[in-house]
């Protein structure tokens, strides 16, 4: 299966200190074998300021290491601030590539070219097109759409002569909101939330009322309780023709899980044994992949037909 897919790490959506993001992007740097590295704030402008200082030698430094640096968009932009920030950042000055989460950032990046995130909810193939059309190289999938829905996208990206990336590891982002229920459930107002998300470095849990484990919160973000695990379905994403795999930040070792997707991405392993290597990491965390089979996104489908089979 060996193939030159390209594997990527997303931007970190939750609200980490300043100290643990240049601790984690420092081992990125050194030990993670990612070829890109998306930065930037994509959740809340408010946690930017705690960090952004910091950003241009974290770029350096990964730069030095070999890796591609992508500067990330907000997903929900609200306030003028915030239109005015995502204007300097699709500026690019530095030259560095650009992804759009939002229509703002497209807006101006329309006419050059620029990478479309996962946020922007691209379902179809004229969609792509249409973006590819106003300079998007390069598109990072919602985490929801089925392996049909793939299919046909990779299918067009290809004839379009861009990329394609899939989320096969990581919380899945399912929705986004006006409103922080993260700040809310402690009692707080958005204007006040005196950054009470800090407190889950991997977001907050959210449970029925009859005490299930349900979903996650961060901030105005809505995410996936489980990690998205799509070890499974790398050795048929590369024959539908999918460009890149992206992992999702979490506060775990993801040195250790960039090491088996890069194995499993270059053919030095098989899906089942990057499975069983991702379930030794013993995360504490289940993994699910329903979405990719058109079923329920909490569910594990594929590790359940191994178990019956």
């Amino acid at each position: 299966m060996a193939v030159n897919m390209e594997l990527t790490l997303g931007p970190i959506p939750f609200h980490w200190s300043a100290e643990a993001r240049r601790d984690f992007y420092a081992r990125i740097a050194d030990e993670a074998p990612v070829d890109t590295v998306y930065l930037g704030e994509v959740i809340c402008s408010k946690r930017a300021p705690f960090f952004e200082a910091d950003l241009p030698e974290i770029a350096d430094r990964l730069e030095r290491a070999g890796k591609r640096v992508v500067f990330s968009s907000l997903a929900e932009i609200m306030l003028k601030r915030e239109r005015k920030a995502t204007e300097g950042l699709c500026a690019g000055e530095d030259g560095r590539e650009v992804e759009a989460n939002n229509a703002a950032a497209l807006l101006h990046l329309s006419g050059r070219p620029h990478r479309v995130g996962p946020y922007m909810n691209v379902y179809n193939e004229e969609t792509m097109a249409f973006l590819a059309g106003r300079g998007a190289t390069h598109f990072a999938l919602p985490a929801e759409l089925p392996r049909a829905s793939v299919a046909v996208l990779a299918a067009r990206s290809k004839a379009l002569g861009v990329g394609t990336e899939v989320q096969v590891f990581g919380r899945a982002s399912l929705a986004l909101s006006a409103r922080c229920y993260h700040a809310r459930a402690h009692g707080r107002t958005k204007d006040n939330c005196q950054f009470v998300c800090e407190e889950d470095p991997d977001g907050m849990d959210l449970d029925t009322m009859d005490g299930k484990a349900f979903l996650i919160v961060n901030g105005i973000q809505t995410m996936s309780r489980s990690y998205v695990n799509l070890s499974g379905a790398v050795p048929d994403m590369v024959t539908l023709g999918v460009t890149a795999l992206r992992l999702g930040p979490q506060k775990q070792d993801m040195v250790a899980v960039a090491k088996v997707f890069r194995l499993l991405a270059d053919g030095e392993i098989g899906p089942d044994d990057a499975g069983a290597r991702l379930d030794a990491l013993e995360l504490g965390v289940p993994f699910s992949d329903g979405f990719w089979h058109g079923e329920a996104g909490y569910r594990r489908i594929a590790h359940a037909a191994a178990a019956g089979a």
